[in-house]
């Protein structure tokens, strides 16, 4: 089992969860994260003055799969979340030990 970790810009999130659900992902988490890359931040302007805004709002997804899922749910996320702007996000896949289901007690792939 793998997770995977993708930060995501806020208004990419509908297409990206439903092009995941599509491809029969049944569960993720989600995360209102604040951040900054090479993008490294803007300036805006209210009520006539400038300030500087360092952390930008993205979405933090989280899912773990079976390994053999990791690829197509990478390549999906990709394909869907990219505008090819700097600031589209990165995406980390970790190894994931045990799983259990607090409710039924189920433990592995039964408990994703």
């Amino acid at each position: 089992m793998k997770k995977i970790e993708a930060i995501i810009r806020p208004f990419k999130l509908d297409d990206v969860r439903e092009a995941l659900s599509e491809m029969g992902v049944r569960g993720m988490t989600l995360t209102e994260v604040k951040g900054y890359g090479r993008q490294k931040g803007h300036t805006e302007i209210y009520r006539g003055s400038e300030y500087k805004i360092d952390f930008l709002p993205k979405i933090k997804i989280e899912i773990i799969a079976k390994e053999e899922m990791v690829d197509n749910i990478v390549t999906t996320i990709i394909r869907v979340a990219k505008t090819g702007q700097v600031g589209d996000g990165k995406i980390f896949v970790y190894p994931v030990e045990d799983v259990i289901r607090v409710r039924t007690e189920e433990s592995g792939e039964d408990a994703i």
